[in-house]
């Protein structure tokens, strides 16, 4: 077996369940990676790292609405691991039918900034300290796997819009251009940054809390005809984060099962 993240270290923000924790489960059990599963309650970090089976994977606890929790998770992990090589920021504000189903003109400013502050400054915050550490750590420049790499989660309607949910649209649509903005920036310190947007993915957060009809309409959406799964999402996390992918970066990958075409 091919070990794409060998004796790389990676944080997974928001991994106790979900996407998040099949990215942390391929990156430990299947490509070597130290993999750091992060969550705000240790505890249920601790518990998921029991469901990988082999590898490396360590229970951390971070909010990333906190500088403060930011910075102590980072000097902790640098303390422990020397280095960071791939961050993914996963953490995302869960799922809120009360604001989801608003029309635009009604959300408040306080719904669209309890998801920003998640969903785009959390990612903004922790990229900020982990590309200080990456510049700091890595002396190679725009060499085939430099400086590191950073993974942010996106979802298909930041691309093609949506007639729902338009504070999530709005925070996802940030993270495309916090991706293109690292990767213009840090190109030169050999650090690359890539965004996933995600369609119709199978997870308790969405496949779970929708009715039958609702989810055979959504599998009907991509020429696919079928809902993605989390452990596909992971191994495109796995490949991107990979040395394979050496000279691509600020890239919008879409993994809907070909909904959109971007």
């Amino acid at each position: 077996m091919s070990l794409l993240l060998k004796d790389k270290v990676a944080v997974v923000t928001g991994s106790t369940r979900g996407i998040g924790f099949a990215i942390a489960k391929e990156f430990a059990e299947n490509n070597g990676a130290t993999t750091i599963v992060c969550s705000r309650i240790k505890e249920q970090s601790e518990r998921a790292i029991k469901q990988i089976r082999g590898g490396k994977a360590f229970a951390e606890e971070i909010d990333v609405t906190s500088d403060t929790s930011v910075k102590k998770f980072m000097q902790q992990m640098l303390s422990k691991f020397g280095r960071i090589d791939i961050l993914v920021n996963n953490a995302g504000y869960p799922f809120d039918s009360n604001i989801w189903y608003k029309r635009f003109h009604e959300v408040t400013d306080e719904e669209l900034q309890k998801i920003m502050g998640v969903d785009v400054q959390g990612s903004v915050r922790l990229s900020r300290a982990v590309i200080s550490s990456m510049i700091q750590k890595n002396t190679i420049k725009s060499s085939a796997g430099g400086g590191g790499v950073i993974i942010n989660i996106s979802s298909t309607p930041a691309i093609a819009g949506h007639t729902e949910g338009a504070p999530y649209t709005i925070a996802k649509a940030a993270n495309i251009a916090l991706t293109k903005c690292i990767a213009k920036e840090y190109g030169i310190n050999g650090i690359r940054s890539y965004t996933m947007a995600l369609g119709n993915i199978a997870t308790m957060a969405t496949y779970d809390s929708m009715t039958e009809v609702a989810r055979k309409k959504a599998a009907e959406e991509p020429p696919m005809k079928r809902w993605g799964r989390p452990e596909e999402v992971a191994k495109i996390a796995a490949s991107i984060a990979s040395d394979s992918f050496s000279f691509a970066t600020g890239n919008t990958i879409v993994i809907d099962g070909g909904t959109v075409l971007w």
